[in-house]
This record gives C-alpha cells, structure tokens and sequence, in this order.
C-alpha cells in the first residue's frame, strides 16, 4: 500500500516488487531556462513524455539554476514526499565548472546504482561515439526513491528513459521501498490480531 491510499504495489511475473503506475517528480537544470517566464523544456518534456506513453504519472515539475543547493534543495524536497516514487533531474551532468547535477544529487545517495552510468554511456557511444565519456550521468537511492541524473538533450533523455528507466524504475521503486511495505503488512497483522 501507497501512502497516497492507492494500493499500486504488486508483484511482477518473475514475483518482483513492482511500483506501478509510478509517481514521478522532474528537476529541469538549467540557469538560462530558469530566469524565463516560458522556458523552453525539451529534457524535461521528453522525460514526461516517456514515463506518461507507459501510463505513469508525473506529479511534479521543477526548474533550477545550475548551483548545488539548489539542485539539492529540488531533489531532496521531492524524494521527501511519500506521493513521489520516482525523480529524474535533466542538465548539468557535463564538465563545465557549473555542472554540479551529479555531486549535488549524489550527496543524497544512501546506496548508488553505478550501473546506469556504465549502461547510459555504452548506449550512448552508439549515438555520439567518444563524446559519451564526457557525461556524467548517475543514480542512486535517496529516501527510498530511485534518482537518475540525466544530461539535458532530448536525445539523451530519451535514450535513457525509454532504453534504461521507464522498463526498471517500478522494479527499483518496488524494491526499495520494500521494508515500508512489510512494516506496514506485520503492523496490520499484529493490529488485526489483538
């Protein structure tokens, strides 16, 4: 059970915890974009665009400067909400001295999935051949929701959402929340039986 009360929590086919549909928070890195009163949005529309072709739900939608506390503030306000199970912040992961995406969401870390970023660049080099190594792209585990830290082209975004994130993240939102679930089924039973 969800603790918005809509019970999305199942099992898969192999009988994986699977989240689904899934509630998903986007941060838009960008310090151009972010003084705009209509900002152009194509990294964060294509991620909205991706996880909503397979029925989820995008619940919230943020854009921020290129500074660390700021991407942090963003994120870690997101992966505190019960209703979001899923965030993926688009822009700043390059090797300019402003793109801190990936320090500033991984300081939030409690467990990385360095497997992304190796599955994210081998895809990658298929579309733009060494210039793959420049990214920096991460994820991990933040209060028990799934982060990945995406570049800001369209391209990228929906290289790693429809080839990486959309089919793993109701797994991954499944199985690190878990414990949550469990707690909440013993404390039920142990309600239920006195």
């Amino acid at each position: 059970m969800t603790s918005d009360g809509d019970d999305r929590r199942s099992t898969d086919h192999h009988g994986h915890d699977v989240i689904d549909p899934l509630h998903v928070g986007i941060v838009t890195v960008s310090s151009s974009r972010a003084g705009t009163a209509d900002p152009d949005d194509p990294g964060g529309d294509t991620i909205r665009d991706c996880f909503e072709a397979e029925g989820h739900e995008v619940r919230e939608r943020l854009l921020v400067r290129d500074d660390y506390s700021a991407i942090r503030t963003a994120v870690r306000g997101l992966v505190a909400r019960r209703n979001i199970d899923v965030v993926c912040t688009t822009g700043g992961t390059g090797v300019t001295v402003d793109d801190v995406s990936p320090e500033a969401t991984a300081s939030l870390f409690e467990r990385e999935l360095p497997g992304f970023g190796e599955l994210f660049r081998s895809l990658s080099w298929d579309e733009v051949g060494t210039r793959a190594m420049a990214s920096r792209a991460t994820a991990g585990i933040a209060v028990d929701t799934p982060v990945f830290c995406l570049p800001g082209s369209k391209s990228a975004c929906e290289t790693a959402c429809e080839e990486l994130i959309v089919p793993e993240a109701p797994h991954l939102a499944g199985l690190a929340t878990r414990h949550r679930a469990e707690t909440t089924d013993q404390t039920l039973a142990d309600y239920q039986d006195e």
